[in-house]
């Protein structure tokens, strides 16, 4: 039996039932999916394999999660480093990035230069909204990020792959196969093509939004936030 996946046309409408009949704000949503992320980080790389982390942060809600899984780590004893180049005016992103340099967790420029000094990348450029072309300056992260041999996380989606056909045919993120993906919510027809460790973490939706998107929801286990799945949906 394969993986139940949704589209990112059912994702979009998810997220609005979610923060309408779901009666959740955005904040709210932001702050699991990016405590979802934090949990992966800590299970595939505990911290005793190297605490720094190098969170790629992009302009959109998937850079959100990012920054709030950083903030968790940085929480968790990690010291994580965050390189966003397209700062959001929004209140919400502001915010966050606020949070972090409360802690004190640095913002670099130069990623091919921070992904030299780091034990493991978090990859939040693009979510499940992402189509069309790679702007700048996230095609050479994105290279770099297939390149490296440091292990990467991505969250819902590794950056640059499309929602439903996974890894682009040729050109930037062609060769970018991450180490662990993170779905939240509930996995998009990509995880098809995804070869790495997968986490689901999704432990906010309701059984009646799971039937109504018609997919099945893991069983999480006490605490955990996140489940780890095999490439047909069953638990790990």
């Amino acid at each position: 039996m394969a993986l139940k996946t949704i589209s990112a046309k059912a994702a979009a409408a998810l997220d609005k039932d979610l923060m309408s009949t779901g009666a959740f704000s955005i904040d709210q949503l932001m702050e699991l999916a990016g405590l979802s992320v934090s949990q992966v980080v800590y299970r595939v790389h505990p911290i005793q394999k190297g605490h720094r982390i190098l969170v790629a942060v992009g302009p959109g809600n998937n850079g959100g999660d990012g920054l709030v899984a950083a903030r968790h780590l940085r929480h968790y004893g990690y010291q994580p480093t965050i390189y966003y180049p397209k700062r959001s005016k929004n209140d919400l992103y502001q915010r966050l990035a606020k949070q972090l340099e409360d802690l004190e967790v640095p913002f670099v420029d130069d990623f091919p230069a921070a992904l030299e000094s780091t034990d493991h990348v978090v990859d939040a450029i693009f979510g499940f909204s992402f189509s069309g072309e790679v702007r700048e300056p996230f095609p050479a992260v994105i290279q770099a990020m297939a390149k490296t041999k440091i292990p990467v996380t991505s969250v819902d989606a590794p950056s640059s792959w499309n929602i439903e056909e996974g890894p682009p045919k040729s050109g930037v993120g062609s060769s970018f196969y991450p180490d662990v993906l993170v779905s939240l919510t509930a996995p998009k027809p990509l995880v098809k093509y995804f070869k790495g460790r997968h986490f689901i973490g999704g432990r906010f939706v309701t059984p009646a939004i799971a039937k109504k998107y018609d997919f099945d929801l893991p069983a999480y286990e006490g605490i955990d936030q996140v489940v780890e799945v095999g490439p047909n949906g069953q638990k790990l």
